[in-house]
């Protein structure tokens, strides 16, 4: 009978995979102009290397979507409920100004743990060998 692999082994593989590919994201997407809710997000980003970040600092969100100069931007609000809704209403009105938002960091992000954007680079640093 052939040997399953124990689940927790799978899981950490899985997670691995995961955190290499929010590596490499991380370099892909550094010129990238990111849109966050604090200055705590920012420091993160910033820590990682981004250098285009946009924190809304409770800032109105069509404010925030007019002063947009760039075709596509990254929006990672936290991944929770209110991070949702502003999310939500941000891209709606990026996606009227023929802004495009790029998902991919953030749905990399929905399969790990991490809530809330300002705790990314604690999160990564926990992995790095």
């Amino acid at each position: 009978m052939p040997c399953r692999p124990h689940p927790m082994q799978k899981n950490q593989k899985e997670l691995k995979a995961i955190i290499e590919n929010l590596y490499e994201m991380v370099e892909k997407y550094k010129q990238y102009l990111v849109i966050v809710e604090g200055k705590r997000d920012k420091v993160a980003l910033e820590e990682l290397g981004f250098e285009h970040i946009m924190p809304l600092n409770g800032r109105p969100l069509y404010d925030v979507a007019e002063n947009v100069q760039e075709k596509q931007v990254i929006i990672l609000t936290d991944l929770d409920k209110k991070g949702e809704e502003i999310y939500s209403r941000i891209k709606k009105d990026l996606d009227k100004r023929g802004v495009e938002v790029d998902d991919t960091l953030r749905n990399l992000l929905f399969k790990t743990e991490l809530r809330q954007i300002e705790g990314l680079t604690n999160y990564l640093r926990r992995f790095k060998e």
